[in-house]
């Protein structure tokens, strides 16, 4: 399968998340092919979005990375601990982003197991932004790296697996603070419905508006 092209990024935000479902996302390192269903994804807006480190912080050293052009990968370590795979979307120097959070293994589980040391269960390898993360073999330095250039050794690809729209819950994103006020309440989580690799904790589908 080809990598998706530099124009699959040049969309909206929210666009973006919802079209990421479904891809798969791929390493090659080590000499270790690893990949994944993307399931589970989560928006971020630099213009007005109070949760999003672009409107937060601005354009810092650690943030630049999300005023690149669309298709690049922005990574940065949350808690100090865990590394967090964002995808680039929409247009230079917006600073909008889409959080991958949760992705079905396809290949390499072995060593993506191997990767996550002590899983609590098979589900419990990918089940969450910095899981999938640490699995998929992605850490801090790989920050800038251009999905969609031939030799880069993270990419996306499209397996043609489409989400009916029936299937695809919404709802308010996870772990926004109250600092952040109506913008943690924006439904812009999104997941394919009953599948066990969705992160915790799982929401109704959100029908109201913001």
């Amino acid at each position: 399968m080809k990598r998706l092209p530099k124009s699959f990024y040049e969309q909206g935000v929210t666009d973006l998340a919802i079209a990421l479902l479904g891809k798969t996302i791929v390493t090659n390192l080590d000499g270790a092919l690893t990949s994944g269903i993307i399931v589970e994804t989560e928006a971020y807006r630099g213009a007005d979005d109070k949760g999003c480190h672009a409107y937060r912080h601005g354009k810092t050293p650690k943030t630049a990375t999300m005023f690149a052009k669309p298709g690049h990968a922005y990574i940065y370590i949350c808690y100090g601990m865990h590394p967090m795979l964002n995808i680039v979307t929409n247009d230079e120097n917006n600073g909008d982003a889409v959080l991958i959070r949760a992705i079905e293994p396809l290949k390499g589980n072995d060593r993506m197991g191997e990767r996550r040391s002590s899983p609590k269960g098979k589900y419990d390898v990918t089940n969450g932004p910095g899981k999938l993360a640490v699995a998929l073999g992605i850490n801090k330095s790989m920050d800038a790296t251009i999905l969609y250039h031939k030799n880069s050794n993270i990419w996306i690809e499209d397996m043609a697996l489409i989400i009916p729209d029936q299937n695809i819950y919404r709802g308010p994103r996870v772990g926004m603070s109250s600092f952040v006020a109506e913008c943690s309440h924006w439904p812009w989580r999104y997941y394919i419905k009953d599948n066990p690799w969705v992160s915790k904790p799982k929401h109704v589908d959100y029908s109201g508006k913001w």
